[in-house]
């Protein structure tokens, strides 16, 4: 697959993945999220994909499944539809649909084509897929009943557009799960989980996954740009109603369920 041509300004985003996907958001503002450090990211994220599970796994202390199990059990009901927003190669997706006995509807949505032609690794029968990014989510309104977005959110261009967007496309009484890093609200507990991503995790990624492995280190900053605990909180509970909030690993980790 060609190299991604990425083009950042105030007022439009385009990117190229190849000469049959493109799409554009317009008037990004970008107060939280990765902003222009988004295209860094995408390029990594594509880079990595041999080893992304395995280091995944590694780094997160073999928690990233029960982490996934633990936000999903109980939210998801036989005949949903659901979008997994950033899927990936779809591990949220195949917890929702282990959780429902297969019986649920998936829509899996990643920005990169790579990591969606490579969901055959965990679907017999693969879902139904489409490129584009949390800014722009091209869905009608109040389409889905659960959106699912598994260590995804924290690579939106601009958080609050995404939770926007997340927002519109949510039935009335749907629910948004999110299981991602924490940034705990703590200092002394925030430093640490701090030292472990920038010093710590590049060791662990290279161990576990050679010299691709090390190109995690780039996790460390999206970390920088993601908000506090409670203040991500905060920021859902401006357009949902309410918000349950599960934190382990002492707040490095985090289990969100958001009501429409």
């Amino acid at each position: 697959m060609r190299r991604q041509r990425i083009n950042i300004s105030r007022k439009i985003l385009t990117v190229r993945q190849n000469k049959s996907t493109e799409y554009n958001i317009k008037n990004i503002s970008t107060p939280v999220g990765l902003g222009s450090y988004w295209g860094e990211v995408l390029d990594v994220l594509q880079e990595i994909i041999p080893v992304y599970d395995k280091v995944n796994s590694y780094i997160s202390f073999g928690k990233d499944s029960e982490h996934r199990n633990r936000a999903i059990k109980g939210k998801i009901q036989n005949g949903d539809k659901i979008l997994d927003a950033g899927s990936g190669f779809g591990n949220m997706s195949k917890t929702a649909l282990d959780v429902a006995s297969g019986e649920v509807e998936i829509m899996l949505y990643d920005p990169l084509l790579a990591m969606i032609k490579n969901t055959d690794r965990l679907f017999k029968k693969k879902p139904e897929a489409t490129c584009g990014v949390f800014e722009h989510v091209p869905f009608k309104d109040q389409q889905f009943d659960v959106v699912l977005s598994g260590y995804s959110l924290r690579d939106a261009i601009s958080l609050n557009t995404a939770i926007s967007e997340i927002h519109r496309v949510l039935k009335k009484g749907g629910k948004w799960i999110i299981v991602d890093l924490g940034k705990p609200d703590e200092l002394i507990v925030r430093f640490g989980v701090s030292f472990y991503l920038r010093l710590i995790l590049p060791i662990v990624a290279y161990a576990a996954g050679g010299r691709l492995g090390l190109k995690f280190a780039k996790l460390y900053g999206t970390y920088k740009l993601w908000p506090e605990n409670k203040k991500l909180e905060s920021k859902l509970l401006e357009k949902f109603t309410s918000v349950e909030f599960e934190k382990d690993l002492m707040g490095g980790a985090i289990m969100v369920a958001a009501y429409k």
